[in-house]
């Protein structure tokens, strides 16, 4: 994979509908930036929380991660400063990135998820200058992006993942528009599970019609599915026609983050 520019400090929000495989795509981009030597820090915000088994933890490790406090504020007014937090609650990961959870569900009954999502959009809004990237696994829906103050509110872009269905594209027309609303300023597209040149072209046309930019597809890999129902863990390798897709996409990022500083 190509090289991360050094001066690329990114704080991505991964979004999309539920089953689109945002967890997997993130784990993958936190990992291909880790293997450029870069400091990421991956933020799961899913109340079932999974993304500690893509950066290669096993599942009671993943169970294990500490969940962040609801009532941390950092930056301006507030009295946590963000590396403090990472160093207390990060958790290292096979993957090299460090992994943070900062919502879970873990009896009924236990409340609204509101205090974590307002101390994820905290950590975003600190500089957090050490880090290169920044990556928010977000919970399938929109709901983060509309509630109050918008968990995402402080991102530099959003990757809306999508799968080769109308509902799917509906929804990255749909984060575009509240992105907007936010003042996020940037959101590109990451077509996923492509079987063929037909959902190559699907993504590339129904995007454009909604005025979303297609930073890159990523091929249907049997072996993730297979191995995420035989309960497989550790990191998978990465086949090579999804480490080609995947550069497409970084290159893509890196490009809208250049643009967007300009």
């Amino acid at each position: 994979m190509p090289a991360v520019a050094r001066q690329l400090r990114l704080k991505l929000g991964v979004v999309g509908k539920g089953g689109v495989g945002k967890t997997t795509l993130s784990g993958l981009l936190a990992r291909a930036y880790a293997e450029q030597g870069r400091h990421v820090v991956a933020i799961d915000t899913d109340s079932n929380p999974n993304l500690g088994l893509s950066l290669g933890l096993s599942l009671a490790e993943t169970e294990a991660v500490p969940v962040l406090p609801r009532t941390a504020v950092m930056g301006a007014g507030g009295t946590t400063p963000a590396h403090e937090l990472i160093a207390e609650y990060g958790r290292a990961t096979p993957a090299g990135p460090m992994l943070l959870s900062a919502i879970k569900v873990a009896e009924a009954g236990a409340g609204c998820t509101c205090g974590g999502h307002a101390t994820v959009r905290s950590l975003l809004a600190d500089a957090l200058e050490d880090v290169d990237l920044t990556l928010v696994d977000m919970e399938a829906g929109l709901e983060h992006l509309s509630r109050s103050g918008g968990t995402l509110a402080h991102a530099d872009l959003l990757l809306v993942v999508c799968e080769p269905t109308r509902k799917s594209v509906l929804t990255a027309a749909r984060t575009a528009a509240l992105a907007a609303e936010l003042g996020i300023p940037g959101v590109l597209a990451v077509g996923n599970k492509a079987r063929g040149p037909e959902d190559v072209a699907f993504f590339r046309d129904a995007l454009a019609a909604e005025g979303i930019e297609l930073a890159g597809v990523l091929p249907h890999d049997a072996a993730v599915a297979a191995a995420d129902q035989s309960g497989v863990v550790g990191l998978l390798p990465v086949a090579p026609d999804v480490q080609q897709a995947l550069a497409e996409v970084l290159a893509a990022l890196e490009a809208a983050q250049v643009r967007l500083a300009g």
